[in-house]
């Protein structure tokens, strides 16, 4: 989580990534959204339909981008957050692709909820499901095969840089460290697909770094406790610990103290 300059190359275009993914970044920039959603569209040579995941914002200008290219075959959806999920309907009216997602609500036409571990194949891709929860919930990831590289697209799990920030609702931390485990030990030499930010160049390098961010944030708070008492609350304990980050991100920061305290205090 940082904030980042409002300009982005790739707004307004698709910019190929690897011979089977591309990305178009939606023109929805901000602290929380970095340079902006991250819209993956797969595809293996010579096929004819893709596969979009996250449609991004209910936005006209990037719905169009999205169905200017092949056909769309399918639509997966990484978790439920707005700035993927808002131009689910917009996209499904233009293509009637099938919409899936790990929540019902989010599926649509024939579209099926995602279950952990099954095998999708769809244009010319035999793309795994992982449940990934932390960031939310229902968070997923996808792993994605290639001749030449094979990819993970993390969704907000881990992002192109910066860190995610645990929804306040139901973000969870202990699930959150057990998902960048499953990471580190699946995406050695694998390609990261955000959905924010620049892909990484190693999926388990970043996993490893986001644990070590955490434990870091943790062993802060555990500090700020022992400072503040143990009934300080998140606003308390954000002040005192995340003063190398901009104050414009403390409401934001706020939600993810309050999932390490729920982390810490139910293993007190």
């Amino acid at each position: 989580m940082n904030a980042v300059q409002f300009q982005h190359p790739a707004y307004g275009r698709m910019r190929e990534v690897t011979e089977y993914a591309s990305v178009a970044v939606a023109h929805n920039p901000g602290p929380m959204t970095l340079e902006g959603t991250n819209t993956w569209i797969l595809s293996a040579p010579h096929q004819k339909g893709c596969v979009i995941v996250d449609p991004g914002p209910g936005d006209d200008a990037h719905i169009a981008l999205l169905t200017q290219g092949k056909r769309i075959d399918l639509v997966l959806v990484t978790h439920r957050h707005q700035d993927h999920t808002d131009g689910i309907d917009a996209l499904f009216a233009k293509s009637g692709a099938p919409v899936r997602a790990f929540l019902p609500e989010y599926c649509r036409g024939d579209g099926e909820p995602l279950r952990n571990e099954e095998i999708i194949h769809a244009c010319g891709l035999d793309i795994t499901v992982l449940a990934a929860p932390g960031h939310t919930a229902d968070s997923a990831m996808f792993l994605v095969p290639g001749e030449s590289a094979a990819a993970v697209l993390t969704g907000d799990t881990i992002l192109g840089h910066g860190s995610t920030v645990l929804d306040a609702t139901d973000g969870n931390l202990a699930d959150y460290l057990d998902t960048l485990e499953k990471a580190a030990k699946i995406g050695h030499g694998l390609i990261g697909l955000p959905g924010h930010g620049p892909e990484r160049a190693d999926v388990a390098e970043a996993a490893r770094e986001y644990q070590a961010h955490r434990l870091h944030r943790l062993n802060q708070i555990r500090a700020a406790l022992d400072e503040l008492g143990d009934d300080a609350t998140a606003r308390e304990v954000v002040e005192h610990v995340y003063v190398d980050v901009d104050s414009a991100l403390w409401g934001a920061a706020e939600a993810s103290v309050h999932a390490q305290l729920a982390y810490l205090r139910r293993r007190a």
